[in-house]
């Protein structure tokens, strides 16, 4: 089984070598700061208070024979800099690195970093992703009891007519607005809901929130 060195327990390396660990893997945690070492402690396999420039250090901790290295030190560039290459002249063949700029990062990757990271760049990517591809049911409280919902339509209601009974004797809602082709209507008519419309409902808290669970 690979064994994985996790250098830096800030958010980032903290959740990454709790992460790894629940998956099974072998991990290392490595910091500076003792209260860091005490909470990820019961995850991993050891947990170990030195200064990670220190090649000498980190070769008597036994870094040098792990499979992977994981430089998630925060906002010090240099002992970013400095971990990376004490790692890559200790012989650890895969080392990823958080990066906190561009040119950090190039720094980083020019040493032999084999990936460098950016999460708050990547975890910004993944939430616009989320949200631009799962509009599919978000709601606004009226009031304690009454709801609307905006959804995307879903597949069970395509080819269903705007006006058709089917919204308040089965879900007890009503449609009151739908958007098609980029543009929003009020006014509604004899039309077929089609794949990409979205469309927006009212009704009750209880029934907007069970046509949430169907969505």
């Amino acid at each position: 089984m690979k064994t994985y060195a996790v250098i830096g327990l800030g958010k980032f390396g903290f959740h990454v070598a709790k992460g790894l660990a629940q998956q099974g893997l072998n991990v290392i945690a490595i910091d500076r700061s003792e209260e860091a070492l005490r909470e990820i402690n019961e995850y991993v396999i050891d947990a170990i208070t030195l200064d990670s420039t220190d090649m000498i250090a980190l070769r008597e901790a036994g870094i040098a024979h792990v499979d992977v290295a994981i430089v998630s030190i925060g906002t010090h560039i240099e002992a970013s800099i400095l971990t990376v290459m004490a790692l890559k002249e200790l012989g650890v063949d895969i080392v990823i690195a958080k990066a906190i700029t561009v040119i950090h990062g190039q720094i980083l990757s020019k040493l032999g970093a084999a990936r460098v990271v950016y999460p708050e760049k990547e975890t910004a990517k993944r939430i616009v992703k989320k949200l631009a591809e799962n509009v599919h049911y978000e709601t606004i409280d009226l009031s304690i009891t009454m709801k609307i919902a905006k959804m995307l339509v879903p597949p069970f209601l395509l080819g269903e007519s705007l006006l058709s009974d089917r919204f308040e004797l089965q879900y007890k809602v009503k449609p009151i607005a739908y958007k098609h082709s980029g543009i929003w209507y009020t006014t509604l008519e004899d039309r077929a809901l089609e794949r990409g419309d979205l469309l927006v409902v009212i009704g009750d808290t209880a029934h907007i929130d069970a046509l949430s669970k169907k969505v």
